[in-house]
C-alpha cells in the first residue's frame, strides 16, 4: 500500500463519485478505478459498492476510512513541519554563552525569539568562553555564540551588541574603594581572584596583559569557575579582580567597582558570532530578531581601540 492509494481511497470515500474524486486528484477516472481495485485486492476486502448510478462505502470501507484519514492527517502535519523548518519558523539553534557576562543579553534575545518564533528552540550551552566558542562554532557543534572581540576567524562572522568598560572590583572595605578610581600600579601588591586560564576567557587574558604591561604579574590566590563566583569571592575579601561593567549586576553587595584610569584598552566589545557559511533558516531568523533585541551600539568613538583592529570600523 502506498500513500497515493490511501489518498485515492479517501477521495472516493468522501466524494462517493469516481469522476469527482478523479478530478480532485487530478488524474483520469480509469487509473483511479484501477487503483481502487488493486487496493481492494491487496487488502482482501471490498471497500465500495458500485453500480451505474451511485457509489457507497461498504462496512469495511467505512471502518477503514478513519485510520486512512489519520494517516493523511499525519502526512499533512509532516509536510507542514517540513515547510516550517524550510522557512525557519521551526528549528534548533545551539547558543553558547558564558555566565554573568551574558545575563543581560541572553534573556533579551531568548524572550524576543520565543515571542517572534515560538517554534525555534534555543539550545543553551553555558560556560562557553570566547576561544571555546570559536572552536565549537568552527567545528559545527555551536550555531551561535556570545563572544568578544577579537573573533576574527576567517570562517566566522560577528556583530557587536554591547560596549563593556574594563574596571576593577575590590572589597567595599578595601582602602582603594574610597579612592573612586585606581591605577594599575595600585594593584601591584594585591591578591587577585581570577577565572581559570584554561577556559579561554579573553577577560582573564586581558587582566594578565594589563598587569604585565604595568610591570607586575598578578598574584593569584583563588581561581573561580565564572565571573559571578569571582565577584562573590571579592565581596568576601579574598582579593581583587579586573572585570567588566556588564557583569557587575552579578554582585551588588560587598564590592566596589572602580574605573581604571590608565587601562589600555579600557573597553571590550561583546558580540554575537556565527559561521559565515551556515545557511540554517532558523539561525537566520534568530539573527534577524537579534538586531532588534540587541542592536549594535554607536562604535564611532572606539575605532582606535585595539580590540577593534581588523573589523573594518569606519
Amino acid at each position: 500500500m502506498e500513500l497515493r492509494d490511501i489518498e485515492a481511497f479517501v477521495a472516493v470515500a468522501e466524494e462517493l463519485h469516481f469522476g469527482r474524486a478523479a478530478a480532485r486528484l487530478r488524474i483520469s477516472q480509469p487509473p483511479l478505478s484501477n487503483r481502487i481495485r488493486q487496493l481492494e485486492a491487496d487488502l482482501k476486502v471490498q471497500l465500495f459498492v458500485r453500480n451505474t448510478r451511485n457509489v457507497t462505502l461498504t462496512d469495511a470501507g467505512a471502518r477503514l476510512l478513519i485510520p486512512a484519514l489519520k494517516v493523511l492527517n499525519q502526512l499533512n502535519l509532516t509536510r507542514a513541519a517540513a515547510e516550517s523548518i524550510r522557512t525557519g519558523e521551526e528549528g534548533r539553534v545551539r547558543l553558547g554563552f558564558a555566565g554573568a557576562s551574558s545575563q543581560r543579553s541572553l534573556p533579551l534575545l531568548s524572550r524576543a525569539v520565543r515571542l517572534a518564533h515560538p517554534g525555534i528552540e534555543l539550545e543553551l550551552q553555558s560556560q562557553t568562553y570566547v576561544y571555546t566558542a570559536i572552536e565549537k562554532l568552527v567545528a559545527g557543534s555551536l550555531d551561535l555564540a556570545f563572544s568578544r572581540l577579537p573573533s576574527n576567524h576567517p570562517q566566522l562572522e560577528s556583530r557587536v551588541i554591547e560596549v563593556e568598560e574594563i574596571i576593577c572590583a575590590v572589597p567595599d572595605s578595601h582602602p582603594l574603594a574610597q579612592q573612586g578610581e585606581v591605577r594599575l600600579s595600585d594593584l601591584r601588591n594585591e591578591d587577585f581572584v581570577s577565572l581559570p586560564e584554561d577556559q579561554g576567557s579573553i577577560l582573564q587574558a586581558t587582566m594578565f596583559a594589563l598587569c604585565v604591561t604595568a610591570g607586575f604579574r598578578p598574584r593569584l590566590t583563588q581561581i573561580a569557575p565564572d565571573s559571578a563566583t569571582v565577584l562573590a569571592l571579592v565581596a568576601a575579601g579574598v582579593g581583587v579582580t579586573i572585570t567588566l561593567s556588564s557583569v557587575t549586576p552579578a554582585q551588588n553587595v560587598g564590592v566596589a567597582y572602580l574605573p581604571i584610569i590608565d587601562a589600555e584598552p579600557n573597553h571590550m566589545f561583546a558580540t554575537l558570532a556565527w559561521r559565515k557559511d551556515d545557511q540554517s533558516p532558523a539561525l537566520r531568523k534568530v539573527l534577524a530578531i537579534s538586531e532588534q533585541a540587541l542592536p549594535t551600539p554607536d562604535l564611532s568613538e572606539f575605532k582606535n581601540n585595539p580590540f577593534m583592529i581588523g573589523i573594518g570600523l569606519e
